[in-house]
């Protein structure tokens, strides 16, 4: 049902004048402004002051979010890394996908044509319905919402004046469905070390179809979380309403057991090395310069990495393994072929260039270094470009994880590669970041406000193996050099 526009009257710009005793015992005047919500829809109306009130009861910095993490990188058991979130009233649990590679959340809804009903990963799938939730509201197409859409995907209205969505992803599988809007609740540990029961309205995806690998049943999940910078995003609204910082990380296992770490919010660790984001693209862009294999490094032009049109270097968790550029690939391979102990025997399978090694990977393989823009290299294990297929005669078969896409200019580096780091995307300052990390360890993480500051706090220690709830320990340690600067200036700023 389309929500009914509703004429708004603004008549009042509404002055008022405000004592603030401040450095000489000077007065500061505030002035408030009503904005003007003329043609608005009264879902719209009623998200805003949603948000509203909850600047109003909170009057706080954002606060970490932490989120569960299951699942693991080896293909041969899970080969995806997923999340639970909680969407609409009363709360319902999903199960999405972790993708840094897309930008919009969206979940299987009832009367989903090609859903799966059942998962190989033991979880119970569930279908959002909009009518059970009593805070769910339609996105028209009218909705300011639904042109951020456009950046995040192919938008479509239908005649009932619906916003709708149609995702195609890489593997060829798709989604189609319809914008929503509702509460989204989840768990924040602010800087007084306080834990609270939070909520805000986000808009996310109702899928109403699901076409190729969505389809089936052994890996399925409820939808996908997609992290990426668009205004859809749900780090872009969350952000907006100063309810998370505008940075998250993620640290995920890559043992058999899986799992992980997952905060919105900055780990901060420091061994963490920082490259650049490729600004004004799509996705998580970084320039990779040269790899190097044993500290060699390889003839490769530079120019394969650099983003173009078709070229470029994404990082992607929601992509399991690793893909060189054409040019790339045959010099990657030789190399590591070249360095190897000549007790290893190199053979195909099926394919797949692959190593047979009575030895551990460790001490018979050459470490890989991937090279990046402004000084930062990512350190390569053996494990993290290799994966195991299957033994011959008691000798462990070892094939290269990184794939090559006949003629495809993209380098996307998946969850082979970024398991066993701790990875950080600072989008307030536009840079990603990783160093290797134990993710069954703690982590200390910073918040960012809405302005885009960042305000570090003396972060405690997040135990993977506790429950959500005791993760964090904060001190707000700037919350003293923030009353030192008012005092000494007599300045507030009001939002």
């Amino acid at each position: 049902m389309t929500p009914a526009k509703i004429p708004v009257v603004v008549i009042v710009v509404l002055a008022v004048t405000a004592v603030v005793l401040g450095g000489g015992g000077k007065s500061v005047t505030l002035t408030l402004e009503r904005a003007s919500h003329e043609g608005a829809e009264l879902s719209q109306l009623r998200d805003r002051d949603l948000i509203r009130h909850g600047r109003i009861l909170q009057q706080r910095p954002p606060g970490v979010v932490d989120l569960p993490v299951e699942g693991t990188y080896d293909p041969f058991l899970v080969g995806l890394y997923f999340t639970r979130v909680q969407l609409g009233t009363p709360p319902k649990e999903f199960y999405v996908q972790i993708d840094t590679g897309s930008d919009v959340l969206w979940v299987s809804c009832n009367s989903c044509n090609g859903c799966p009903k059942s998962s190989g990963l033991k979880i119970q799938l569930e279908f959002f319905d909009p009518s059970s939730s009593s805070t769910a509201s339609l996105i028209s197409c009218s909705d300011q919402r639904c042109a951020l859409g456009a950046e995040s995907s192919d938008s479509s209205c239908s005649n009932q004046n619906q916003c709708g969505y149609k995702f195609q992803y890489g593997d060829g599988s798709g989604a189609s469905g319809y914008y929503v809007s509702d509460l989204m609740s989840f768990n924040t540990i602010v800087g007084d070390s306080s834990t609270s029961n939070s909520s805000a309205p986000v808009v996310f995806g109702c899928s109403t179809s699901q076409t190729g690998d969505l389809t089936k049943s052994d890996r399925a999940v409820d939808g996908i979380f997609g992290f990426g910078q668009q205004g859809l995003s749900v780090i872009s609204q969350l952000f907006s309403q100063g309810v998370a910082p505008n940075a998250f990380s993620h640290c995920l296992k890559g043992d058999n057991g899986g799992g992980g770490i997952l905060v919105l919010g900055q780990i901060v660790e420091p061994n963490i090395v920082y490259t650049p984001l490729v600004p004004s693209q799509p996705h998580y862009n970084i320039n990779l310069q040269s790899i190097s294999v044993n500290g060699q490094k390889l003839s490769i032009d530079p120019s394969v990495f650099a983003t173009s049109t078709n070229r470029g270097t994404i990082i992607d968790s929601g992509t399991t393994l690793a893909y060189l550029a054409e040019e790339a690939y045959d010099p990657f391979v030789a190399a590591i072929t070249q360095a190897v102990s000549p007790s290893v025997r190199p053979l195909l399978s099926k394919g797949n260039n692959c190593y047979l090694t009575t030895s551990s990977i460790s001490g018979v393989f050459p470490s890989v270094s991937l090279n990046f823009a402004g000084g930062a290299s990512m350190i390569l294990k053996p494990e993290d470009y290799l994966l195991q297929q299957n033994s011959i005669g008691g000798a462990a078969v070892w094939c290269i994880g990184f794939q090559k896409i006949q003629g495809s200019g993209l380098t996307i580096f998946g969850d082979l590669v970024l398991k066993d780091k701790i990875v950080v995307y600072d989008l307030a300052g536009q840079q990603i970041g990783w160093a290797d990390y134990d993710c069954s360890l703690f982590v200390n993480v910073s918040t960012t406000t809405s302005t885009g500051k960042t305000e570090f706090f003396n972060a405690g220690e997040i135990d993977n193996s506790s429950s959500p709830c005791d993760h964090y320990n904060l001190v707000p340690t700037a919350l003293l050099a923030f009353l030192l600067h008012v005092l000494f200036f007599g300045v507030f700023t009001f939002l």
